[in-house]
């Protein structure tokens, strides 16, 4: 009789491990369903498990299931009160909701947000996690409800003490936010010096977007591309050309790059390049071209309203 008890936990636990193993794998092929019913079902039998608990937070917060994913980590942050990473989750869903909703009712929300933020850095001096919300929620927020430069600064210089590149990030993101370009943009480039990657790049272009200077974002892409080889900047300097009406020719060359060398892991569609083509003809003031193109794209993705706009403007030339 024992040795049918110790058979049936074993039993029970081997398939327990099983169904947390097909969580994680429907969750990292993005099948969030999927994943929710695997962790419920597990739940029923194992409910104090913490690991399946926060992985189905983290199912609800992937399909937006706000209030869902809250009720999650808030029961872990309650159980295991000295985790910084169950507050920041916890914080994170919440603001999550904030954002979901109308602005009054987000008001009564924000409070909480910020407590469990806070709670998270206090009780992890080195959550890098943590203090990147801060410096969002401290930069966002108008300051009759708490919002702070200075705030968003400190949380930033706590950064850089743990990531030099993080560091000069979020301070790069701070003066953007405070209306301080040539702040933003130093802070940004030393992000780059110090780290390189493909997001530094991408923070700079998109900064200088903002900025409404096209030929600089053109000339970091371009940087960037030397250095990672990636193919998807092909497209953004494609993008950046046609939206801006500058360097067709330039841009007309990397979009067919682009395409020549599309694979998935590329990230935009093909559609998308075949759209910037027909931008680059029209300003080209080929109409033949343009109309190509745009067919293309709209043959790839008909769905996509913008496609039929741009359309409907060239057959208009």
């Amino acid at each position: 009789m024992k040795r049918f008890f110790w058979l049936l936990f074993i039993s029970s636990f081997c398939f327990s491990q099983t169904s947390l193993e097909k969580a994680k794998t429907f969750l990292a092929e993005k099948d969030y369903k999927k994943a929710q019913q695997e962790i419920e079902a597990f739940l029923k039998t194992n409910p104090n498990d913490k690991e399946a608990i926060e992985l189905l937070g983290d199912a609800y917060g992937y399909q937006k299931e706000w209030d869902n994913a809250i009720a999650q980590y808030e029961q872990l942050k309650n159980t295991h009160p000295k985790n910084a990473n169950y507050h920041y989750k916890y914080g994170g869903a919440l603001g999550m909701k904030a954002l979901s909703i109308s602005k009054f009712k987000a008001l009564g929300i924000i409070g909480d947000v910020k407590r469990a933020f806070l709670k998270a850095a206090e009780l992890d001096p080195k959550h890098i996690d943590t203090r990147w919300a801060l410096v969002e929620l401290y930069v966002s927020l108008p300051g009759i409800i708490g919002g702070s430069t200075s705030k968003a600064l400190k949380y930033a210089n706590q950064l850089q003490k743990l990531s030099k590149v993080d560091g000069y990030l979020a301070k790069g993101y701070v003066y953007e936010y405070d209306d301080e370009p040539e702040l933003a943009e130093k802070y940004y480039k030393l992000a780059i010096k110090v780290g390189g990657s493909v997001t530094c790049y991408e923070k700079l272009t998109n900064f200088y977007e903002g900025q409404d200077e096209p030929d600089k974002a053109i000339d970091n892409l371009e940087k960037a591309h030397n250095k990672h080889q990636r193919n998807a900047m092909h497209y953004q300097i494609g993008k950046v050309c046609a939206d801006y009406n500058l360097q067709l020719d330039k841009g007309e060359k990397c979009l067919k790059v682009y395409l020549s060398n599309h694979s998935a892991k590329d990230g935009v569609p093909k559609a998308w390049a075949y759209y910037r083509l027909a931008q680059i003809y029209k300003h080209k003031k080929n109409k033949e071209e343009a109309l190509k193109w745009i067919d293309k794209a709209i043959a790839g993705l008909p769905k996509i309203k913008v496609f039929k706009e741009e359309k409907t403007s060239i057959s208009k030339m």
